[in-house]
């Protein structure tokens, strides 16, 4: 056991910059908070370096590790916000599943489901404390390093989007194997994302007791479903999580932010906007003005830069997130991509894409 386990979850360092918090609520902000998803990610050569010869999983399962990845990216960019290494895979492991990260193939389960029999293969009693306490000792030991600095964002893979994988085996273009139960056992599927919801219930809570000060749930896969498919196998579960989290966390006098992120799923904005989140988050495929309006003021936005846009030149870039800002005004609102930073991606993009947020931003404030 290293000095680090014996770290406890009291006495963080006081937080010195709380405009993502105060933007995720809706309140006024000096200027628009940014952050990116996968900001800690192999664009950085400091990021490659310490993942070198080293098992993925094997990582995210090492606080030290996890601690060190979310801080690199703080190190070279003035984000408002960091989001905490690790993966949304580690929930079906925890339920008894083998994953792997396979090279050049990405994440893969050797053993999916196939038939609705195989859910007597799973866990569903999770001792969170247990199958994922490294992530907990993680979020505790970035809290303390992390010195205040920013908010640490907590997070968890939606019921839906997990259950595509534990069913697909891996990444999939079609997703079919995993529609298929939808339609041909749907009895089962509910049964599936049940229990994946109360895993992720006690685990996002055990997120926020270990640390995090803001929570998202990553619906990457929503885009995959029609509308009436989303309505019925993803949506209740999502705001069911919500709802959970959140008359938990009052319980104990807690008010953590929770952002929810369905990717593609741009045909269900009005009932993100009321499945109670404070914020939704938005690809690039949504046109910020009309994401305002659909959306009726209820939630806080965040988005949406198409992340291909970082592949331009850096003054392209400030006119891009320009324009982006206007779309959405600068009050409830927090800027990043429409998903993940790419590995390939010039690390001194993304310094200007935090750049020209922050000074568009300030700029557009003091014209209000």
């Amino acid at each position: 056991m290293s000095k680090n386990d014996l770290i406890l979850p009291k006495d963080f360092p006081q937080l010195k910059n709380d405009t993502f918090l105060r933007a995720a609520r809706g309140e006024e902000t000096k200027h628009v908070p940014v952050w990116c998803m996968r900001q800690a990610g192999r664009y950085l050569p400091e990021f490659r370096e310490s993942r070198a010869g080293k098992d993925f999983f094997e990582t995210c399962q090492s606080p030290e590790a996890c601690c060190e990845l979310t801080l690199q990216p703080l190190r070279r960019f003035p984000f408002d916000a960091a989001i905490i290494f690790s993966d949304i895979l580690v929930v079906p492991q925890a339920m008894g599943m083998d994953v792997q990260m396979v090279a050049g193939k990405g994440p893969t389960f050797p053993e999916p489901l196939k038939e609705p029999e195989d859910l007597q293969r799973l866990q569903v009693k999770v001792d969170t404390d247990k199958e994922l306490g490294y992530v907990f000792r993680a979020i505790t030991l970035t809290r303390h390093k992390i010195e205040g600095k920013v908010p640490l964002i907590g997070f968890s893979g939606a019921p839906w989007t997990l259950m595509s994988y534990m069913i697909e085996g891996g990444g999939s273009n079609t997703h079919s194997k995993a529609k298929r139960w939808l339609y041909q056992h749907p009895e089962a599927s509910h049964m599936l994302l049940k229990m994946l919801t109360d895993v992720i219930v006690e685990y996002l809570l055990g997120q926020v007791a270990a640390g995090a000060q803001a929570l998202q749930v990553f619906e990457s896969h929503a885009g995959i479903l029609g509308p009436a498919e989303f309505k019925e196998f993803s949506l209740p579960y999502l705001r069911d999580i919500a709802r959970r989290v959140k008359d938990k966390l009052k319980e104990a006098g807690q008010d953590v932010p929770m952002i929810v992120f369905a990717k593609d799923a741009h045909y269900a904005l009005e009932e993100l906007s009321q499945s109670n989140y404070e914020v939704v988050g938005l690809d690039w495929t949504i046109d910020p003005l009309s994401a305002r309006e659909r959306t009726g003021g209820k939630v806080s936005l965040q988005g949406n830069m198409d992340p291909c846009a970082l592949y331009a030149p850096k003054e392209r870039i400030s006119n891009i997130v320009k324009k982006m800002l206007e779309g959405f005004g600068t009050r409830g609102y927090i800027a990043n991509l429409g998903h993940g930073v790419y590995p390939d991606m010039e690390p001194e993009n993304i310094g200007a894409f935090v750049e020209a947020v922050h000074q568009h931003s300030k700029q557009m404030s003091k014209q209000i």
